[in-house]
């Protein structure tokens, strides 16, 4: 009995599981229902089809200008972290990606060059203390009547001289980051550190541990992105249209065509040759994640004003000679989604442009994909047809 026992049991199990894959691999009925209120889909439905919702917006269809450019920093906000003087890579603090502050330790550097330049700092500083007594004595003297106007001309001039040169070496140790304060107690430092002069993100690390590096070496790349804009190139013929102030919509092609708008702020007076065209620079609304300078990027500057009705392909659907798109309702954990009939107007890219057939309340939010799908799951119960 136990054979058969064992055999049931395993059918069973089999049989538990391949119920299981059909109800992983297909919705449940529940998940999706025809009614005469319109297209039921489940939050859980809703959410694995990453449908987008939103109200109806206006979008101008025509009277633009194309532009094509990259993503872009002011120069005041890319910086390049150099030594001025030739040492070795004792260790880098940070990687590519990293955020730091303005001031933060990126890496540091060490090199007997480095403590010489102390040892001399220290040296000096102490024979100033010693010149400037002797200078301070003849001058006493001199002013006394009683000392050699030679001897005090002497003093001074060593006096100045050992000054001018501890300024010079007090200068280079603030190069250095260095304290003056503390070296001239004694205090001599072995390695230095290496600041990053802005606020932003690590772009290029350009050096190794152990490395030699020789004065003005570029060794790291920092990038403040919180001011990354819009830099397109606007050919001659259509120069005279631009004017500050214009709205500005570009899609990133690396970011999966997102579209992003813009204002312009700045339009260069000077062609570039080739092509024959100039920088216009547009300040980002909204800026998104992830934009990085050197973006290729495609815009349309709005000159005229020609705002529509307008929605994406995606949410446009087209049965016979008619077009619709689906109004959207939430009511509580179900979404509701009904067919509403459109009269497409024109196309731009791939926005459409249309007029609505019937009123409309100004909040009601509509699906901006997946609009196929919805138009699939309407027609199952009614034969194709909508009424």
């Amino acid at each position: 009995m136990k054979p058969i026992y064992f055999l049931f049991s395993l059918l069973i199990l089999i049989t538990s599981c391949e119920q299981e894959k059909k109800e992983k691999e297909t919705p449940q009925k529940e998940e999706i229902t025809q009614t005469e209120e319109g297209i039921k889909l489940s939050e859980k439905l809703f959410n694995a089809l990453q449908l987008k919702v939103d109200t109806l917006t206006h979008r101008n269809m025509s009277g633009y200008v194309e532009a094509n450019g990259r993503l872009e920093v002011p120069p005041q906000n890319e910086a390049t972290v150099t030594t001025v003087i030739g040492a070795n890579v004792v260790s880098i603090e940070v990687i590519e990606g990293d955020e730091v502050k303005k001031g933060e330790i990126v890496a540091y550097l060490s090199h007997p060059n480095i403590i010489e330049l102390q040892s001399d700092y220290i040296e000096s500083f102490n024979q100033l203390q010693f010149l400037e007594k002797e200078f301070n004595r003849q001058q006493k003297l001199h002013e006394g009547g009683v000392g050699s106007g030679m001897n005090f001309q002497k003093a001074e001039a060593n006096y100045r001289a050992t000054k001018g040169k501890v300024s010079g070496l007090e200068a280079k140790l603030r190069l250095l980051n260095l304290n003056a304060n503390s070296i001239q107690l004694g205090n001599i430092q072995e390695k230095v550190a290496l600041r990053s002069p802005i606020e932003g993100f690590v772009q290029k690390v350009e050096v190794k541990t152990g490395q030699f590096v020789q004065p003005q070496t570029n060794l790291f790349e920092i990038i403040n992105t919180h001011h990354i804009h819009a830099d397109l190139m606007v050919y001659e013929k259509d120069v005279h249209k631009i004017e500050k102030g214009q709205k500005i919509r570009f899609t990133v092609q690396s970011l999966a065509n997102t579209e992003l708008a813009a204002e312009i702020y700045s339009i260069s007076k000077t062609f570039e040759e080739k092509p024959k065209a100039v920088h216009v620079h547009a300040e980002i609304k909204d800026k998104k994640e992830h934009l990085i300078p050197g973006m290729y990027i495609q815009g349309k500057i709005q000159t005229e004003e020609n705002s529509q009705l307008a929605m994406p392909e995606s949410a446009i659907v087209q049965e016979g000679d008619q077009h619709f798109i689906f109004k959207a309702e939430q009511k509580n954990s179900t979404w509701i989604f009904t067919p509403i009939e459109i009269k497409p107007t024109g196309q731009d890219g791939k926005w459409i442009a249309f007029n609505l057939l019937e009123e409309i309340a100004p909040n009601t939010k509509f699906s901006y994909n997946n609009a196929y799908y919805l138009l699939a799951e309407s027609q199952k119960d009614e034969g194709g047809h909508h009424h």
